[in-house]
């Protein structure tokens, strides 16, 4: 089923959803490499805000990389999937391996899109956290509970689609979730619902926030 072109035509559809209150003060958008950043882009400049990285990845299962059992954040917090690991997809002997290398990975992406820039504070701010989509869920969950450690005021979860399963799982840890497409079929693949949906290469990161970033003022085009 295709419902978007891309992943700039979700995010300007998801931002149409998005309504903040007087209440949601100083929002920032926290995309996750690399896609997430693309569909954040249209809200960011909607609200005018702030869009950053989150960078964190997903701990892919040996046979299958498009598959996560789990996920490694920034400061190295490690969200697992038991279930799938208790279904035999991957052994425990081989989880810190894994992470090790994803982790790596991790590193080198928050270097490569932010530079000497810090992470920013996000106390006191409604955080809107964004990705093209939801398959297990776990790479959102790090996200939010690494937003949470970060002490964010309100924490928001949008994306284009999402399974069942995610879905209900995510929005027990958010204020709110934004979600234009729940799915509930038992085979779910992210890509099958975009007409475009190549591989975003880093470049295409830095490029965006590069539009954001380039004022003073933050301001977006």
């Amino acid at each position: 089923m295709i419902l978007f072109k891309n992943r700039l035509d979700a995010g300007e559809r998801l931002s149409a959803k998005i309504h903040l209150s007087e209440e949601d003060k100083n929002p920032i958008v926290l995309g996750i490499p690399r896609g997430g950043i693309s569909v954040g882009y249209p809200i960011a400049r909607k609200f005018n805000c702030l869009l950053e990285p989150i960078t964190l990845r997903k701990l892919p299962i040996p046979q299958n990389d498009q598959i996560g059992f789990g996920a490694v954040t920034l400061d190295r917090q490690v969200i697992l999937n038991q279930r799938l690991i208790d279904s035999g997809y991957v052994s425990e002997r081989e989880i810190d391996a894994i992470v090790d290398e994803v982790y790596g990975e991790v590193l080198r992406r928050d270097k490569l899109y932010r530079g000497s820039r810090p992470f920013p504070d996000l106390r006191e701010r409604c955080v809107i956290i964004v990705d093209d989509g939801l398959a297990t869920g776990f790479t959102m969950l790090a996200a939010i509970r690494f937003a949470k450690e970060k002490q964010a005021m309100k924490v928001l979860c949008a994306v284009p689609v999402a399974h069942e399963n995610s879905y209900h799982m995510i929005k027990r840890e958010v204020d709110l979730i934004i979600c234009l497409h729940i799915d509930r079929g038992y085979s779910f693949a992210v890509a099958s619902f975009y007409q475009s949906f190549p591989d975003m290469e880093d470049s295409e990161v830095i490029s965006i926030l590069k539009k954001i970033h380039r004022t003073p003022d933050h301001s977006i085009p």
